[in-house]
């Protein structure tokens, strides 16, 4: 951002783009990737391993409803890791913007943190945890989906977990867009002026 912003004579704003676009948009995005692309693909994979293996059907034989069980507990396990996922993230990248725009490209850090503390809203570090749970919900439930829909042996895995991460990607890149829009869609709370 800093040296786009420089092209125009305005790297000031690169505190305010920090605070404005880091815990929007860039954080539940990272956590949305970062949890497709290892807790669910890992998920998928166990639980068609589990299918194929018939462990579901031995669950089911011995009463337990193995539906309710796996996804549960996948559910769960997705929104509990996303929590401190998230929470590194974001330090990790209000750190990382701060450290290179000071250190890296030289801008003083009081122009930085002044941009910065005067662009960040507290809201948005809590909507921005909200869009984290929910695209973890989402990821979860669709890891499992395919889980237990994998059929054809290990190759048949390799498959569903292929579908699972392209299907979580675009349905949680969907769920971060409409919650962006519910949430800052009208007013946006930006105002540059002042």
């Amino acid at each position: 951002g800093y040296t786009q912003f420089q092209s125009v004579g305005v790297e000031a704003f690169t505190g305010f783009a920090s605070a404005f676009f880091i815990p929007r948009l860039i954080i539940p995005g990272t956590a949305q990737v970062t949890l497709t692309a290892t807790i669910g693909a890992g998920a998928t994979a166990q639980i068609g391993a589990m299918k194929i293996n018939e462990e579901v059907d031995a669950l089911e034989v011995i009463g337990i409803r193995s539906v309710t069980y796996l996804a549960a507990t996948r559910v769960l396990a997705g929104t509990i890791v996303v929590i401190p996922l998230y929470a590194t993230a974001l330090m990790t990248g209000f750190i990382a913007a701060r450290f290179g725009t000071t250190v890296v490209y030289g801008q003083a850090g009081g122009v930085y943190d002044h941009y910065f503390n005067t662009f960040l809203i507290p809201s948005d570090i809590l909507w921005s945890f909200v869009q984290a749970i929910c695209m973890a919900i989402a990821v979860m439930l669709i890891h499992t989906y395919y889980g237990f829909n994998a059929r054809g042996g290990p190759a048949g895995v390799g498959e569903a977990v292929g579908r699972a991460v392209r299907t979580s990607l675009i349905l949680s890149a969907f769920v971060l867009v409409m919650i962006s829009l519910a949430v800052y869609g009208q007013s946006g709370n930006f105002n540059l002026a002042g």
